[in-house]
């Protein structure tokens, strides 16, 4: 047995152990802390919280909204899927994907018909919300189709609001309607209207200020707008025949699409060429939106006026399907889509000069002017309506399309990740930005060592220069284009995201062409070792502590930006850079010739959102022939709409002069909340191939061999096939019996 002292001695041991050890870890979280130790990261790990249902009560065929909060509390960056489940059974399904620390509110609107009690449920959350039978006292007249008419007058000069009053129901009904404008009521009447019937509901009103005034009869609304006295607007366009700008002369002077101008009211001549050379190809006048078929025309500018002239394409050569959107009295050309989903992208060579194709990423996530969509009115239904053609002799196939709306706070503005053709499957991150403090590099130079920092400050238009990769005068001597960036000192930021606008020119095929015989040629000579790069991927470093520099994560590269109108998207740099430092660069190097008209710098952090999803009704048609020697069994014309609500590798499979227009629903599409603001994006799947000698290396023109998700590139090697299951197979006979034979 221990003596009394000797366990005095023992609980002091003790005591000076636990002080020791207290004092090491103490040293070791402050190390730690001061980054002088590494942590790893955290894996992703997602956390449901603050499910929200409004209203807990409603009626019979109101929505009703249902919210959750979703936080990846780990470091990197990953995935969830969200199963909204109402009485048991799974309503909608949502795919989030965050960066490490984030969080997003997911929405879901619910409609039910019957009365009764509702469960939700979403993970481990529940909830519950009434349905109510319609009282009895509530109007069953439906107001809608409202026009505004004219859209542009001068002050004090009368505007005709116009509505659809219908009345569904077996009983004579009555509806109260009132005319607001600016939100001041003008205007109240009391409408009758018969079982079963219609009616017109018409009101005039006028406003003495020049500028945009809002009009609402009840929930629909408009506007108008008052200009100078003694002027009118003038819009004139193109449609048809890819993104570049038309050039015409409006009394002589020239000027470019799209042109607006408030011009004195007065006649005017407009010239527009014909043909119309735009690079890729040669377009033909066709006619003007009113039906004039003269490329040059004298008219009179009495009222608020937009001329569009249309071309056809008679002769051209590779691009992308061409995406379009109703602006409420046309279609606006947006882009060119699916920018990573090119069939043919060359990864590498093998010692026998054989060509081993990899990549490819059919995602693409364009986010759409405000200002150039507009709802369109269909059978008294309301639609953002939006046409992809294929203007271009090329094949697409079109696997999903998603128009996602999301409201985002006041002060802030949003925008997507963009898809690297290196990475499969879909991410459509979406991060907020603050839009009035974002930080611009301190320094940003070429791979020839110019100041390119002026190019990069503001987007204006003028590009950082570049250089196409294979003018390279050897083929294992490749210049590359090549932007280094010096982001400043953000050792204070919780999240670094850096806003990019960029565009690429791919250069001539026949470049592209004499490059891989220049490789074919050093293989057959023997001088090209197994897996040499054909064409380098494109890449992103970041400067080390050590002056090093270091390649990004393969899931934070810089994607290859659009080819046909600038885009602007974000990467996500937030814990790439080493803890400790205060010299933060990055290095972007290119094969192809990316350029930059701006970059720019967000250290705030990710804001909560709202996003809404909605599938579209989709039609396949016909706009314009075609001489394409393409061939193969293409999509039947018509309703295609079960083809588009899912990327599950069944496409609406089309041709040069073919289009698919989107109608994309908006009755169940909520308003944004008090302090919240709103942007659109259409999420887009589709691959597109080219024909052989037009960038198309490799593969015939023909439908098949069809692409697929999990194929390792294209064309894709033996072992690897289309899934040829039940479901596919049933997909192919159903739909893909336009047979267009090979000539």
């Amino acid at each position: 047995m221990l003596s009394h002292s000797a366990i005095v001695k023992l609980k002091a041991i003790l005591v000076i152990d636990l002080i020791i050890v207290g004092a090491a870890a103490g040293v070791y979280f402050y190390f730690q802390d001061q980054g002088m130790i590494a942590v790893a990261a955290k894996p992703a790990k997602f956390t449901l919280t603050n499910l929200t249902i409004d209203p807990l009560e409603a009626i019979v065929g109101d929505a009703v909204q249902i919210s959750v909060n979703v936080t990846n509390i780990g470091d990197l960056e990953g995935n969830q899927t969200l199963n909204f489940e109402i009485n048991n059974a799974v309503k909608d399904t949502e795919n989030v994907t965050l960066a490490g620390g984030a969080s997003e509110i997911v929405q879901f609107t619910d409609v039910e018909i019957k009365e009764g009690n509702y469960t939700v449920k979403v993970g481990d959350l529940t909830g519950n919300f009434t349905i109510k039978p319609a009282p009895p006292e509530s109007s069953k007249i439906i107001l809608s189709n409202l026009q505004v008419n004219p859209y542009e007058v001068w002050a004090n000069q009368t505007v005709t609001l116009t509505a659809t009053a219908e009345n569904p129901t077996t009983e004579a009904d009555n509806l109260t309607v009132r005319a607001t404008v600016d939100d001041a009521l003008v205007q109240t009447a009391v409408i009758e209207v018969d079982a079963g019937k219609t009616q017109t509901v018409e009101f005039n009103v006028s406003a003495t200020t020049e500028g945009r005034h809002t009009v609402k009869l009840n929930t629909l609304s408009g506007s108008f707008t008052i200009v100078e006295t003694g002027y009118h607007t003038l819009e004139i366009a193109r449609s048809g025949g890819g993104p570049k700008p038309l050039v015409f002369t409006l009394n002589g002077e020239t000027h470019g699409t799209p042109y607006i101008a408030l011009l004195p009211v007065g006649e005017y001549t407009v010239s527009c060429p014909n043909p119309y050379d735009v690079g890729t190809g040669v377009l033909e006048f066709t006619s003007w939106n009113d039906g004039s078929t003269s490329p040059t025309r004298t008219f009179t500018l009495d009222k608020w006026l937009i001329l569009v002239a249309t071309y056809t394409l008679i002769s051209g050569y590779a691009s992308c399907p061409s995406l379009y959107t109703w602006n409420g009295t046309g279609y606006s050309y947006v882009t060119d889509v699916s920018n990573s989903g090119w069939l043919g992208y060359i990864g590498s060579i093998n010692q026998n000069g054989n060509i081993i194709f990899s990549g490819g990423n059919p995602w693409d996530y364009v986010k759409l002017d405000k200002n150039q969509l507009a709802t369109k009115t269909i059978n008294g239904n309301s639609y953002y309506d939006m046409v992809i053609s294929q203007e271009w002799d090329e094949l697409f196939y079109l696997d999903s399309a998603t128009l996602v709306v999301v409201d985002h706070p006041v002060g802030t503005d949003a925008y997507t990740t963009m898809t690297n053709y290196l990475n499969k499957g879909s991410t459509g991150q979406i991060y907020t930005v603050n839009s009035n403090n974002i930080l611009s590099p301190i320094a940003a130079t070429d791979g020839k060592g110019q100041n390119v920092l002026p190019d990069i400050l503001k987007q204006d238009g003028v590009f950082t220069p570049g250089i196409y990769g294979d003018q390279s005068p050897s083929w294992n001597n490749i210049t590359l284009n090549q932007l280094t960036v010096d982001l400043g000192n953000l050792s204070s930021a919780q999240q670094i995201k850096l806003v990019f606008t960029g565009i690429v020119d791919w250069g001539p095929y026949e470049s592209y062409y004499n490059w891989i015989d220049q490789f074919k040629a050093a293989a057959a000579q023997g001088l090209v070792p197994d897996g040499t790069p054909v064409t380098p991927a494109s890449y992103m470093e970041i400067k080390a502590a050590n002056g090093s520099w270091v390649r990004v994560p393969q899931d934070r590269q810089i994607p290859i930006p659009s080819d046909s109108n600038p885009r602007t998207f974000v990467v996500d740099f937030t814990g790439l850079f080493p803890k400790g430092i205060s010299d933060y660069q990055i290095r972007i190097t290119n094969f192809w010739n990316v350029t930059y008209d701006y970059i720019g710098i967000d250290t705030s952090t990710q804001q909560n959102i709202t996003v809404q999803k909605i599938s579209p009704i989709a039609t396949l048609s016909q706009f314009c022939s075609t001489n394409s020697t393409s061939s193969g069994n293409f999509t039947r014309y018509g309703d295609v709409t079960a083809l588009v609500q899912n990327a599950d590798d069944m496409y609406v499979i089309g041709r040069q002069g073919d289009q698919v227009e989107l109608e994309f629903p908006t009755a169940n599409l909520t308003a944004p909340a008090p302090g919240m603001v709103r942007d659109y994006f259409l999420f887009v799947a589709c691959w597109f191939k080219d024909a052989p000698g037009e960038w198309g290396y490799g593969f015939t023109f023909t439908v098949d061999p069809m692409p697929f998700m999990a194929m390792s590139g294209f064309p894709y090697p033996a072992d690897e096939s289309y899934p040829y299951d039940a479901a596919h197979l049933a997909y192919l006979a159903e739909y893909n019996t336009r047979v267009i034979p090979a000539t």
